[in-house]
């Protein structure tokens, strides 16, 4: 089948990320409920250029060279192939199949295209319209699960009540972007950029996120203390998310958002949210008014710290081994192109790495590449209360919640994993640049003008 200009009604938007937006189903079609379709994204930019140059390749020759192990992946007609074997052929050996849906495509007019572009503009963030549109050009798009619902039985719920989340919901989910978790030891990372041995990327790029009023104050999570291994740090990271949501924590009952924002940037979470938020809790979490939030921060902490899911993600994240800054010059050994650092300043260790055979570099900037979409993932976690009759599905995990004497199911999903394209490596080494330059300047700002030096910095 295909979806066609009338069918644009029947999705509605749910958020996006920097290459996708992503919709929900709120019709009745059996081939849909209980789905969501992610539709690519052009940047205005590029498109300006398309129509300058044609179309551009869907998978360059360089990157043909990076990924020629996986002759599928290479040989893909259009992005939305290339996105579904990568998750196929290159995520899931990693990170298994349990946690991961790759999802199954279906065809799409370009009518459809254009008229859900033109339906969501007003609920995506001005900055994201202004940045990029959906990409019209697509002949086909992603359809997946939609994990915020756990069954099919509360999807059929859910969609019989109009995607209404008042209380007595059946399916409490909660999405976690949960960013880089480890500190790199790189022995390419330079003496003027040392800091990043000792504080996380995240709490750096949150200075210049609020320099650049992208976020309207500062984050007190840490991606550290959610991998840590210990559950005191884990409850921390949890309540830190919950008290700033940015767009790191989302969380939907039944299908429906009931913190967090849809695709930008939310700030502290005020008295007024925190009160809708524990009455959204009632049926679900049995406990009494103004323990509801606490008790659900704690099923959260209780399951992420058991599940030891977030173990596989950083075993990922941790195949990136040189850093970006030694990273970058295996980048250019693959284009074939002079090391602008090097010419810059580079040092004989640096300019070691442009006389590795070519087959190491390309493991080198591969691995690089596929941290950085477990870096730049979601986990997204669907809870569902166990009842004392329902012996459950044989494949869900349970976890107990003894504030409250309840056992819940649940089921644990890594969404959002796209493929980085190769030539992205360029803008990760500047913007990393950006980063630990403002971050220190702004350290050594506060200590010449006697500012206290915070205990975690």
């Amino acid at each position: 089948m295909i979806l066609e200009e009338k069918d644009a009604s029947d999705w509605i938007y749910r958020g996006e990320g920097g290459a996708n937006l992503v919709l929900a189903y709120a019709a009745s079609s059996p081939l849909f409920v209980g789905k969501v379709i992610r539709i690519q994204k052009a940047p205005k930019a590029d498109k300006a250029n398309k129509a300058v140059n044609g179309a551009a390749s869907v998978v360059t020759s360089d990157e043909k060279l990076l990924w020629r192990e996986n002759k599928e992946l290479v040989s893909s007609p259009n992005k939305e192939v290339v996105e579904q074997r990568y998750v196929k052929d290159v995520i899931i050996p990693l990170l298994g199949p349990k946690h991961i849906d790759p999802g199954v495509r279906v065809s799409v007019s370009k009518e459809f295209l254009e008229s859900v572009d033109k339906k969501v503009t007003k609920q995506r963030p001005p900055w994201r319209v202004n940045a990029a549109n959906v990409d019209t050009s697509h002949d086909s798009a992603l359809i997946l699960n939609d994990h915020s619902l756990f069954s099919q039985g509360i999807i059929r719920n859910y969609y019989m009540s109009c995607g209404t989340s008042s209380g007595g919901g059946d399916c409490l989910s909660v999405e976690i972007k949960p960013k880089c978790g480890f500190l790199p030891t790189s022995r390419f990372i330079s003496e003027e950029n040392k800091l990043k041995r000792s504080v996380s990327r995240f709490k750096m790029h949150q200075i210049l996120k609020l320099e650049r009023n992208e976020i309207s104050e500062v984050s007190e999570y840490d991606p550290l203390d959610l991998f840590s291994g210990s559950k005191d740090r884990v409850s921390k990271a949890v309540k830190a998310l919950y008290s700033i949501p940015q767009n790191n924590f989302r969380v939907f009952l039944n299908g429906s958002l009931v913190l967090g924002g849809s695709g930008e940037s939310t700030g502290r979470t005020s008295p007024e949210t925190a009160q809708t938020f524990e009455e959204a809790l009632k049926g679900f979490i049995q406990s009494n008014d103004g323990l509801r939030t606490k008790c659900f921060l704690q099923l959260v902490t209780d399951t992420v710290y058991d599940s030891g899911v977030l173990d596989k993600l950083l075993e990922v994240q941790k195949l990136d081994k040189l850093d970006i800054e030694g990273a970058i010059h295996c980048y250019y050994n693959i284009i074939n192109q002079p090391c602008p650092i090097c010419k810059e300043a580079g040092t004989e260790e640096e300019e070691s790495l442009h006389c590795l055979p070519l087959d190491e570099s390309l493991k080198i900037v591969k691995e690089y590449l596929i941290a950085a979409t477990a870096k730049d993932c979601s986990l997204m976690i669907s809870f569902r209360l166990r009842n004392g009759w329902d012996d459950s599905a044989p494949s869900c995990d349970a976890v107990c919640l003894k504030s409250t004497n309840q056992t819940f199911d649940y089921k644990v999903h890594f969404i959002d994993l796209s493929m980085k394209p190769l030539k992205r490596m360029e803008a990760y080494y500047k913007l990393d640049n950006k980063i630990i330059s403002f971050y220190t300047r702004k350290q050594k700002g506060q200590e010449q003008v006697g500012y206290p030096k915070r205990s975690d910095s």
